[in-house]
């Protein structure tokens, strides 16, 4: 099974996709943890990155052409990132978390270590980037959630909760592609 889990910074993207990948065994590539290698990598802070990667269109292009390769060859894969929804091709289940700006300037402020106020701005700046990019670069507007199966809000529910949402989608899935009623 190709699962993609797409979502605005701090949605919960990236743990949903742990919780996933560990119970049913699956495979895991993440887009943002190969964006955050990157910027380390060139001694460049998230954001800072981020306006490098706005004037160099070969950033996201490896990172969404390698998340694509790897994503469509695996059989058992969950491919995490803002837009593995629209670059894995044959996904059987495409996942979109959302929660509001504040919550996950919340969050991104714990996990990150900032002040909310400073996270509110990063978070703020960091999606206007990306979706700057998006468009430029693909044409995509990332607000049009048309490709997805499946939209939740992590505002709402916590992982367990989402994770329990989503394996009844699996196990639904899996039940229709093995002819069950």
């Amino acid at each position: 099974m190709r699962i993609t889990i797409s979502g605005p910074p701090g949605s919960g993207t990236t743990s949903l996709a742990r919780y996933l990948a560990e119970k049913h065994g699956l495979d895991l590539i993440s887009a943002g943890e190969v964006f955050r290698q990157l910027a380390k990598e060139h001694g460049m802070e998230l954001a800072e990155f981020g306006k490098f990667a706005e004037n160099d269109p070969s950033v996201d292009r490896m990172i969404d052409a390698r998340q694509k390769e790897i994503g469509e060859a695996a059989k058992n894969i969950i491919v995490e990132g803002r837009l593995s929804g629209r670059m894995v091709a044959n996904a059987d289940l495409r996942i979109w978390l959302s929660a509001s700006l504040s919550c996950r300037a919340r969050r991104i402020a714990g996990r990150d270590g900032m002040d909310e106020e400073g996270a509110h701005a990063y978070t703020e700046n960091r999606q206007r980037s990306e979706s700057t990019r998006y468009r430029n670069y693909y044409g995509i507007e990332i607000d049009d959630l048309s490709p997805y199966d499946i939209v939740l809000s992590s505002e709402t529910f916590g992982v367990d909760a989402l994770g329990v949402i989503v394996d009844a989608a699996i196990v639904s899935f899996t039940r229709q592609r093995e002819g069950a009623c």
